[in-house]
């Protein structure tokens, strides 16, 4: 039996000058249309009033679309417009399940992007390098891979003057036989990832190593003044900047995440909150932080590496390859020793060496670490009663908790 795969394409487009302009056009009516709908929203709540369904706001939409102050909407194909009506929808639905902020005003340069939903409206000529868009018409593309399965949608974005499209597919595909065995990860600074078995991945720190050219960059901008060409074309430079140190940290996430998924059948990974560890250390005036100048630098270092975007990407891939993320609680698996299994902080004196001051096991301590967290994943299975593993391609990051309550 196979399973469904949805997966997305993404590529750069060349489009000529008439069609850039329709395209800053359409992301801009998108974005005016997302903003008015809040700003009603916001509205209705303050005059006590019922926030209006997807369904109210296109009926308004259309309102929109015929009324003469913003007939100009209706230059834009509508199923973009109302989409972006349903992600406003969205953005309150993760506010209410308290998975995102209160819903933001969009603003014109950041994340402009646009989706037409219908696959029926979009024709892809991948021979050729061409994909047909309504209101666009054929648009050429930079053709890097073949694109599989169904079109189902179609999101057409601007990074740094250039325009982008994600191409997201639907296809069924038979479920492999997941390779390899069981394996342990430690997450750190010094060594980005650690395995069980020894092997590690030194860190490639993508923002580390333009800092010094973001920082002239900046102080370039600072100089220049406010509103004027060369203070666009300084601020094109940072973008271009950030978009490099991006793309690099993007790149070397998928290689390493693609590496392991393919070579485990099972990755246990410490169940880290990446959020709340890189967190501000400063306080507030009545209470400040200690050591702000080290944890500032910790947290940079952390969120450079990209810890959540990575167990995000191996996730997925395990899920592919019929195999299983299995995260563990972090308690104590930097102190445990495990030799004799004796804890103590005194095992670990260095950031670098595990020295165990009950039986005198040496060894590194991420390593230590990826061993530490491979046993409390063989736990979490020694949980499972039935011994018939999960269905591939479902949630498995909670399977142990799950079956040890069943």
């Amino acid at each position: 039996m196979g399973m469904r795969r949805l997966q997305a394409f993404k590529f750069e487009l060349r489009p000529d000058g008439y069609q850039q302009r329709q395209m800053r056009c359409f992301a801009g009516a998108c974005r005016f249309v997302y903003n008015r709908a809040l700003a009603l929203q916001k509205a209705r709540y303050e005059q006590g009033e019922k926030r209006l369904g997807y369904a109210g706001l296109c009926k308004l939409l259309t309102e929109w679309r015929h009324n003469q102050e913003t007939a100009w909407l209706a230059d834009a194909p509508v199923h973009p417009l109302q989409q972006a009506l349903k992600d406003l929808e969205r953005a309150y639905a993760n506010f209410f399940a308290k998975r995102a902020d209160f819903p933001r005003f969009k603003k014109k340069g950041q994340s402009d992007s646009f989706r037409y939903p219908d696959p029926k409206q979009i024709k892809l000529d991948q021979g050729n390098s061409r994909i047909f868009l309504p209101k666009l018409g054929w648009l050429r593309y930079r053709n890097s891979r073949e694109v599989l399965g169904e079109v189902r949608n179609v999101t057409v974005s601007q990074s740094c003057g250039k325009w982008f499209m994600s191409i997201q597919t639907e296809r069924e595909v038979e479920p492999p036989i997941p390779k390899g065995g069981a394996v342990g990860i430690d997450m750190g600074i010094a060594r980005f990832v650690t395995l069980s078995d020894g092997t590690f991945y030194a860190p490639l720190n993508s923002f580390k190593r333009h800092e010094k050219a973001l920082r002239k960059a900046h102080q370039a901008l600072s100089r220049k003044v406010k509103f004027s060409n060369n203070w666009r074309k300084a601020k094109a430079r940072i973008q271009r900047i950030h978009a490099r140190i991006g793309n690099a940290r993007r790149d070397f996430l998928h290689k390493i995440s693609t590496t392991i998924s393919q070579n485990h059948a099972v990755v246990c990974i410490e169940d880290l909150q990446v959020r709340n560890m890189s967190k501000s250390a400063a306080g507030s005036a009545e209470a400040p932080g200690k050591n702000v100048r080290a944890k500032s630098g910790l947290n940079k270092s952390i969120l450079d590496q990209g810890w959540f975007e990575f167990r995000r990407q191996l996730d997925y891939k395990l899920a592919w390859n019929s195999g299983w993320l299995v995260k563990v609680p972090p308690q104590n698996t930097s102190r445990t020793c495990p030799a004799c299994g004796h804890v103590s902080a005194d095992n670990r004196k260095t950031q670098e060496r595990f020295a165990c001051i009950e039986c005198g096991f040496e060894e590194n301590a991420d390593v230590v670490g990826a061993i530490n967290v491979l046993r409390a994943g063989h736990a979490r299975f020694a949980c499972e009663v039935s011994g018939i593993p999960p269905a591939a391609g479902t949630h498995r990051s909670d399977l142990g908790v799950a079956l040890c309550h069943a």
